[in-house]
């Protein structure tokens, strides 16, 4: 794979689930040795008691352990943390196994024994996508709460707008007057911090993508 430079990894987390501890420990030294910080779990149940912390985080999870396989736990996980990218590490993968993973949105799928700089390569890659993830998701809230801020009025008036219709005519269909429309169109600028029709239609779409 392409090499991909650490993206701020010191204030990132590894997160390791492998029930071998021969592995976790050798693991924990090339972690330390390029400056990753990272948490070893022998369990997916030791991991889910773990409070995460509020940073960029790459999962690098085994396939098989005792209780929940690492594929299944991966598909329900990724449901709810989707910013978190995932890595597997196994001794015994096959084919099957890798397309599934990778379907399910796995940026790598390793087969003991691996080269330290392609697990590596792999977590920056992870990190640095689960920084992106993490940014567009509180871009995406704060759009949220912008468009929560208007009035039912507001919304109605936002929605006419963004499909091109003039103040005349959104004050005909809403029996409003026309200068009405036009104060209510100066909030919704101003709530929804656009600067431009464009940026308010752009919004409105990234909304509607959002919603749907």
């Amino acid at each position: 794979m392409t090499r991909v430079q650490p993206f701020h990894f010191r204030d990132s987390t590894v997160v390791v689930i492998d029930d071998d501890p021969s592995v976790r420990k050798a693991l924990t030294n090339l972690f330390s040795s390029v400056g990753l910080n990272a948490h070893m779990f022998a369990s997916i149940k030791e991991f889910l008691a773990w409070s995460m912390p509020d940073t960029p985080i790459c999962l690098v999870l085994d396939v098989r352990m005792p209780g929940r396989n690492g594929l299944d736990f991966q598909q329900e996980f990724s449901r709810s943390h989707a910013e978190i990218p995932v890595v597997f590490i196994t001794a015994h993968g096959d084919i099957p196994m890798s397309v599934r993973a990778m379907k399910s949105g796995a940026i790598e799928f390793l087969t003991k024994p691996f080269k330290d700089q392609d697990l590596l390569d792999a977590i920056y890659a992870g990190l640095a996508k689960s920084q992106t993830r993490r940014e567009e998701m509180a871009t995406i809230g704060d759009l949220r709460a912008r468009y929560e801020s208007l009035s039912v009025r507001e919304r109605q008036v936002m929605d006419m707008v963004v499909k091109g219709q003039l103040s005349k005519q959104i004050a005909a269909k809403l029996h409003l007057s026309e200068i009405t429309v036009k104060v209510c169109r100066g909030q919704i600028m101003r709530k929804m911090q656009a600067t431009s029709l464009l940026e308010l239609g752009r919004m409105s779409e990234k909304l509607d993508r959002i919603a749907n």
